[in-house]
């Protein structure tokens, strides 16, 4: 190969890599970002948690009691639909895939004869641990929770209106219901006012003419003194007395 075909292939080289660079610098120009024209968009800041950095109080939890005095065994029945693919709720159906619900208010943990339960179960049952409504309410809220290393594969219901209706449900599936747990007041969640006749602050009664506060929260006009007050003689010299001229008796 001389020198001229060489040459040639050199300069196809070079040629090619200005090429490549011509077209790099030109798409840096087209695409470079724009950056400082124009007005730009605030994103909105996220939302601070109030003074103190506290979250709101949660709502009171309404007590079994009051959540069953007013359930109903009906809808509880619709619900426990979802449940019937692994017990059954008849008398005397026999166990399933889960134990017989016949008659569960009350029973021993773990005592329904013929069903495999697991450890979790047996301990509770050598305990003496009965399904009350609370025991009950629990396991059906989560039963993972309520009894760690249960065979129970039901993930829970959340709702507690949902669960106190299942409850009155499983209270028919009895001879001898059970009665439910009182329906107790649910706490209160505001502080108690004052007293009525408490005493009123000694700093607002001890200032002389201070009026103390209306009902509404305006205070009370100030009686105008009826009296005036006496007039105190400036301190000075006294001006001289102007005397009657005396006539002489004739």
């Amino acid at each position: 190969m001389d020198s001229f075909e060489l040459n040639k292939i050199i300069g196809a080289i070079l040629g090619t890599l200005l090429f490549v660079m011509g077209v790099g610098f030109l798409a840096e120009a087209i695409y470079h970002p724009i950056e400082g024209h124009g007005p730009g968009y605030n994103l909105p800041e996220p939302e601070v948690a109030a003074a103190g950095g506290s979250a709101a109080p949660a709502a009171a939890e309404v007590p079994l009691g009051v959540l069953l005095a007013s359930a109903s065994a009906s809808a509880g029945q619709t619900a426990v639909r979802k449940c019937q693919s692994c017990h059954n709720f008849a008398e005397g159906a026999g166990n399933k895939q889960g134990p017989d619900l016949y008659g569960v208010v009350g029973r021993l943990m773990g005592s329904v004869p013929g069903f495999a339960y697991s450890d979790a179960m047996l301990a509770h049952k050598a305990a003496g641990d009965t399904w009350t409504y609370e025991n009950l309410n629990a396991f059906i809220t989560a039963p993972k929770t309520f009894m760690p290393g249960t065979k129970m594969g039901f993930a829970g219901d959340k709702d507690p209106a949902d669960r106190a209706n299942i409850l009155a449900y499983l209270q028919t599936l009895s001879p001898t219901p059970v009665p439910f747990p009182p329906a107790e007041a649910a706490p209160a969640a505001a502080a108690a006012a004052p007293a009525a006749g408490a005493a009123a602050p000694a700093d607002a009664a001890a200032v002389p003419g201070t009026a103390a506060p209306a009902a509404d929260g305006a205070a009370a006009p100030v009686e105008t003194p009826t009296t005036t007050a006496t007039e105190t003689p400036v301190q000075g010299t006294p001006a001289p007395a102007t005397t009657e001229p005396v006539t002489p008796a004739h």
